[in-house]
Parts: C-alpha cells; sequence; structure tokens
C-alpha cells in the first residue's frame, strides 16, 4: 500500500525570502509560519509528509505540463546531447542548449522563481519540524522517526539548490515572523556541513529496510545515497566509498534481465514499482497524484496528429536524445535496443494504428506507462529518483578515486554492465579485464557507464559539473568516447561552455525583493 499519498497533507512553506507583506498578513495556516501549528502528534505527522510532496523533489517530477520537461531535464539540454522538440514555444530550453541564458535572465525568472521558492518552502517546513519537536507529545521512537525524515529533506532541499545556485541564504530555524528575512548569500561549505550534519543524523535513526518494505518512508540506505552524492560533488571520495557500501551492501540489489525483450530489467524498471533496486522514488497514484503528461513524453507529435492514442490530446518529445549520444553504448548493449530504454515505432495493440517517429530519431521508451497511454490518462508508475545501479556506480567510482583499481570497485562496475550485456558475459568476466584497466580509464569508464545507465534520468549534467569534464562521443563509432575539460568544450549543438554555464542564474525577481542577493557571476541583476 502506498503510505504517503494516503494521508492527507494541508502543509507549505514560506515561499521565498521575500518582504512579501500582503502575504504574510494572510497568514494562512497552510503556511505553518505560526507556532501555533507545531502543537500535535498530528499537525507533526503532516507538516513531514508533506516534505515528500514539494521541495526539490518536484524538478525531478513535475510533469504538469505538454510542452516542457521538470527543471532536471532542461539541465540536460546544457550538454546539446538532449533537447526539447518544442523549445520553438518554450524559449527557456533553447537558451539552455545554445547556451544563451546570460543574455536571457529575465526570461529564466519564473523557472528559477519556482525551483528556488519549491526548496525554501520545504526548507521552512523542515525546520520547523525539527525545532518544535521537542515540545510534541508523542513517544521518542517517533519523535527520533520523523525529526530524521525532516533533516533528510532539508539537506536534499539544501543540496539541490547549492548544486543550482551557489551560495544561497542560508537558516536552520523556522521563518515565523516576516522580519529579517532579507538574507545573504552563505558560502556552500557553511551549507555542505550541514547537509552532511543533517544527513548522518537521518542514517543513524531511520530504519535498515528497503524503500518499499518500509512504506514508501526515507530510510538509512535513502539518506546514505544521498550522503554518497554530496561527497561525490565535493570530491571526498573516500568518504563516499563508504557511504556508498552501506548502500550496496543491503537489502537492495540489481533487477535480473527475464531475457532481453519486453521482459528485461530496464522494462521491469519502466513499468513496476517497489522494485529492490528502487532506492528512493517519488510516487505517483492513479486518484490521488497520477503522473500527469508523463506517458506522452515516449513519443514526439506524431503520435497524437495521427491519433495514436484517445486518452492524451497531445505528445511531445518534450526530452529526448540525439543520434550522437546514442553511440555513447556499443553495439552489444541492451539499453540501446528497441523498446529498452529508447524507440522508434510502435503499434497500437487495441486499434493497429503505426508510429513512426519524426526522421527515424530515438523516442524515449522508458516513460512509456502501457495502462495510461491505451485505457486511464492516468500514469501511476513511480519515478525512480535512486536507483542500485547508481550506487553501485558510485561505489566503483568512489574506490577508484580514493584507492585505486581495486577487486571491489571492478566487481561493482561489472555488475551494471554485465546486466545490459547482450553476448552472455558473467559479472566475473568483465571484472577480470576491468582490473588490467589504469586508475583514470577506470575512472572515465565509471562515467561513460553512468551516462548509458542513467540517461533519462536527468543525472548527466550533474556528473558533468562534478567531474569538471565533458564526454565528447563520436559521432561515428559507437561506445567511444573521450573527456574533456568542461569549461572550453563545445557542447554538441556547437556551443561553447563557459564558466557561468555551471550555475543557473538568482532569479531577477527575488533580487529585486531581496536587496542583500547578489546576482552569478555573467548573469544580469535586471
Amino acid at each position: 500500500m502506498k503510505k504517503i499519498l494516503t494521508i492527507a497533507v494541508a502543509c507549505a512553506g514560506l515561499l521565498s525570502f521575500t518582504a512579501c507583506n500582503s502575504f504574510l498578513d494572510e497568514e494562512p495556516k497552510s503556511t505553518l509560519t505560526d507556532v501555533a501549528y507545531y502543537k500535535t502528534q498530528s499537525q507533526m505527522e503532516s507538516n513531514v509528509n508533506y516534505l515528500y510532496r514539494t521541495g526539490a523533489i518536484g524538478s525531478y517530477v513535475d510533469f504538469g505540463s505538454a510542452y516542457i520537461g521538470p527543471f532536471a531535464s532542461i539541465q540536460e539540454e546544457l550538454t546539446g546531447y538532449f533537447s526539447n522538440s518544442y523549445e520553438g514555444q518554450e524559449i527557456v530550453c533553447r537558451y539552455t542548449r545554445e547556451l544563451t541564458r546570460q543574455q536571457n535572465t529575465m526570461q529564466l525568472a519564473s523557472k528559477m522563481d519556482k525551483v528556488w521558492d519549491d526548496c525554501y518552502r520545504g526548507i521552512n517546513v523542515a525546520n520547523g519540524a525539527i525545532k518544535h519537536m521537542p515540545e510534541v507529545p508523542m513517544d521518542q521512537a517517533t519523535a527520533d522517526r520523523l525529526t530524521a525524515e525532516a533533516k533528510f529533506f532539508r539537506a536534499f532541499n539544501y543540496f539541490y539548490l547549492v548544486k543550482t545556485f551557489g551560495a544561497v541564504p542560508f537558516y536552520t530555524d523556522p521563518y515565523e515572523l516576516a522580519e529579517n528575512m532579507e538574507l545573504p548569500r552563505t558560502e556552500t561549505s557553511t551549507i555542505y556541513n550541514q547537509i552532511e550534519s543533517d544527513l548522518k543524523d537521518a542514517m543513524n535513526v531511520l530504519p535498515e529496510a528497503t524503500f518499499a518494505a518500509n512504506g514508501h518512508r526515507i530510510t538509512k540506505y535513502v539518506a546514505a545515497m544521498t550522503l554518497t552524492d554530496v561527497y561525490m560533488y565535493q570530491h571526498k571520495y573516500a568518504e563516499a566509498a563508504e557511504t556508498a557500501r552501506i548502500v550496496v551492501n543491503s537489502n537492495h540489489k540489481l533487477t535480473t534481465n527475464d531475457d532481453l525483450a519486453m521482459n528485461s530489467a530496464f522494462n521491469k524498471l519502466r513499468s513496476t514499482d517497489d522494485l529492490d533496486e528502487a532506492i528512493y522514488a517519488y510516487e505517483y497514484d492513479n486518484q490521488i497524484s497520477p503522473s500527469n503528461w508523463l506517458p506522452t513524453y515516449a513519443f514526439d507529435g506524431d503520435a497524437s496528429s495521427n491519433g495514436l492514442f484517445g486518452t492524451y490530446a497531445i505528445t511531445q518529445k518534450v526530452h529526448g536524445p540525439n543520434d550522437r549520444y546514442l553511440n555513447i553504448y556499443e553495439s552489444n548493449d541492451l539499453r540501446r535496443q528497441p523498446n529498452q530504454f529508447y524507440h522508434w515505432t510502435y503499434t497500437n495493440p487495441k486499434t493497429g494504428k503505426v508510429w513512426n517517429s519524426v526522421g527515424n530519431a530515438a523516442c524515449c521508451w522508458y516513460y512509456y506507462d502501457e495502462d495510461a497511454l491505451l485505457t486511464t490518462g492516468r500514469g501511476t508508475k513511480d519515478w525512480n529518483v535512486y536507483r542500485y545501479a547508481e550506487a553501485l556506480l558510485d561505489a566503483a567510482e568512489s574506490i577508484a578515486q580514493s584507492t585505486g583499481v581495486t577487486a571491489e570497485a571492478a566487481g561493482y562496475l561489472a555488475q551494471v554492465k554485465a546486466r545490459a550485456n547482450m553476448e552472455g558475459k558473467t559479472a566475473a568476466e568483465i571484472a577480470s579485464s576491468l582490473q588490467s584497466m589504469g586508475k583514470q580509464a577506470f575512472i572515465e569508464e565509471c562515467w561513460t557507464e553512468r551516462l548509458r545507465e542513467l540517461p533519462l534520468e536527468f543525472k548527466m549534467w550533474d556528473m558533468c559539473v562534478r567531474t569538471g569534464m565533458f564526454p565528447n562521443i563520436s559521432e561515428t563509432t559507437p561506445g567511444q568516447v573521450t573527456y574533456i575539460p568542461l569549461v572550453g568544450a563545445k557542447n554538441a549543438s556547437g556551443a561553447t561552455i563557459k564558466e557561468s554555464d555551471l550555475l543557473w542564474p538568482l532569479s531577477v525577481n527575488e533580487i529585486q525583493r531581496n536587496p542583500s542577493l547578489t546576482q552569478n557571476e555573467g548573469y544580469s541583476a535586471k
């Protein structure tokens, strides 16, 4: 049973660091700026439950538009390997792909406002829960668990903010009054210290269970996976190796192939919830919280123009790779084959109508939700935020970065590669060959495998910024990729990546509301 979705949540945090008195004067109960709301266990549970549905997670799962995907999908377009076929209308996508955001800061304002406001809304609710939890009568175990979950979400939101904007305003007390709200930016090192502390606290309290077995609530392994991510982003690879091992040695495991067709691991990941591979997922439900337009992202506009489905009026390729990106795969890689991660043609099993992609360009089979598209018009497949495959890749790279190419590191990377190998090679056979690689070559193989395994889950740009390297994928040779310094590289659309491209601009609206803020270099404050 999906626990979080069935609990009513009627709470929201403070929208932003603004002096918007008209908003505060209304004092709506749902803003939780009034300490009177933090009095009972039920109220505290509602606060923490709300954190599962708001904040940075929305940047991964906001599929509310038929024409533009969530913010994290737009970030991938900075590489030029992915694009939105509707970017003529959704100009933020074109400015992103062409690396011209610096000249169009005002046009990005609403998108930046949403990321900023959503994250701080979650942070404020988490701060309130953490501060007032000791004052609320409840058993200690419940209080400790709720506090740990709140700390996880505070860390998760701050991590997304610093990755997106760099230094941001930082606070750990809830904003219950309108005074002293115009905070300046705080150095990222200070914020990272708090993120690490919160995640360690969460790991020490939360249960050692899979996400599904824990009623879809945050677990020790979700916190450990996020802390691994945080450590890697700071190049603390020895620490990352230790937290990655916690996840690798858990009850989570890779989904297996029953065959190399529709019963492959990748089709199971596409269609099935609560697999042991899912470390952290965002839940969708037919009634309470469907996935909106996500199922339509599996097709381009020709699918709707020829009436392929009667459940959705529009299909658009709002996020998809170009042909060059597909050369990241070797010819024997299962993930490159039709109806694994990608597809080019489809026949509606109910009507017999046939769709072929425009220009034979790959569309994203990974987003295909059969029941939604053929019957209900309401997507229910959960979105996997972290998967066990990523934990294996994190462990392999972190060990190599900090210790060198060991049998342990090779074994983790080999597990991911073996699942996608169509020639029957075992993980042991692949690991044996990996151990002969030099350190840098092995690390780059980890990067390449990450690009092959997580192409449609919005992980690539984070990897580029973290490593400072850009994947130069061959236009002619499948499986061939080299890595070049990120700043100064030409993306796949031919635009040169600048230092200022590594961060997004603060919203000009936010800067106007808060004079203590300064804009990121290269972007206009007006």
